[in-house]
């Protein structure tokens, strides 16, 4: 199956500090790529490069057959690319569903009033509907993340970067929201999910598994349970003996 997003060879430093090292990687359409690594292991900047909040120094983005690698954020968030961010930053003055209005309006390119019917539809999915009304600011964490989810639907991606979503959830918030994810997968987004909560990531990933340590250098890839499963890895990222 052809893939809808591939990094060919992606690198990027600033000065002497290389924070990706030709990175190559592909999703095919409808899978669910998994990413697991320390920090520092170049996982967000992955992202970054990906959506356009950097730019990469050498090497392509091909999205949907198309090479993105020079295009702005707001051009590929219009072509299909919609991403998460690992810390929420809603408009906290505005309310849940002026922000799904707003992300529709500018990331979509929709006008306003085209914009609400979906965005009640996505807030119901997300499990903010009751809160539509509320200011964004007052949001518990767990439904500042629901709400960081529900932004980036709203820009109608065909794939979806979840960076970190279930950071600092206890477990059953945690398991609240795969099971939100996983309602989301069925309807068809692609997804990429960088994760520490490596059971949440676990129950979602379909494709493959990736393992990154060294600004964006592969340890492992490939299967979950035989990524998770492989030696160097439980040495190298869980710090168990082989």
């Amino acid at each position: 199956m052809a893939a809808i997003l591939a990094l060919e060879s992606i690198s990027k430093s600033f000065g002497a500090l290389k924070v990706a090292d030709g990175v190559t990687l592909s999703v095919a359409a409808g899978e669910t790529l998994g990413i697991l690594g320390p920090n520092g292991a170049g996982k967000t900047t992955l992202f970054n490069l990906i959506s356009g909040d950097l730019r990469a120094d050498s090497g392509r983005v091909i999205f949907d057959a198309e090479d993105v690698t020079h295009h702005p954020p707001h051009r590929r968030c219009r072509l299909g690319i919609g991403r998460s961010y690992q810390i929420p930053q809603p408009f906290g003055a505005m309310t849940v569903f002026e922000n799904l209005v707003a992300a529709a309006s500018f990331g979509a390119a929709r006008s306003e009033k085209d914009t609400y019917g979906g965005a009640v539809e996505i807030l119901r999915e997300t499990g903010l509907l009751s809160k539509a009304n509320r200011l964004a600011g007052s949001l518990t964490l767990l439904d500042r993340k629901r709400l960081e989810l529900a932004r980036a639907l709203a820009t109608g991606p065909k794939v979806l970067l979840l960076d970190e979503i279930a950071g600092g959830l206890t477990e059953h918030e945690a398991g609240e929201l795969v099971d939100e994810i996983r309602r989301i997968k069925s309807q068809g987004i692609t997804m990429i999910w960088i994760e520490h909560v490596v059971h949440a990531l676990l129950a979602v990933a379909t494709c493959s598994i990736q393992i990154m340590v060294n600004f964006g250098q592969k340890l492992a890839e490939g299967a979950p349970s035989t990524v998770m499963n492989d030696p160097e890895v439980k040495r190298v990222y869980m710090g168990l003996e082989a």
